[in-house]
């Protein structure tokens, strides 16, 4: 059996342990404990959703397959949002209000054509 130099079983540890273990975790970039079972966030006689945008190709087949996945999101062609979508990317807007919304979140940071998804601030 022959055993590794040190430096290269190093290198190998360390980049087993910096992998992300969730997609969530690189791609959902806002804190999801803030909110309740329901999505909601804030006081008892305050609650409300929070809305989230991410980009995802131009193309019908990519807004169709994101709806499948969340049934909230609306497609805004020929927006950036805050987020900045780029040419050839449309922006897309889902809210944290529906059933499941955490594993719905999961699924579209699954995605790989989903780089990010930021929480939205209405003015």
């Amino acid at each position: 059996m022959r055993l590794l130099p040190f430096s290269a079983a190093v290198v190998l540890l360390l980049a087993c342990s910096c992998a992300p273990q969730n997609p969530r975790a690189e791609k959902i970039r806002f804190d999801l404990s803030q909110l309740d079972e329901n999505g909601l966030v804030g006081p008892p006689d305050g609650k409300r959703a929070l809305a989230y945008e991410f980009c995802i190709p131009a193309g019908d087949t990519y807004a169709a397959q994101v709806r499948a996945i969340d049934g909230s999101v609306e497609v805004h062609r020929g927006s950036r949002g805050r987020i900045g979508c780029v040419e050839g990317q449309v922006l897309c807007v889902g809210s944290t209000y529906q059933p499941r919304f955490r594993d719905v979140l999961d699924r579209l940071a699954e995605l790989p054509y989903v780089e990010r998804i930021e929480e939205t601030v209405f003015e």
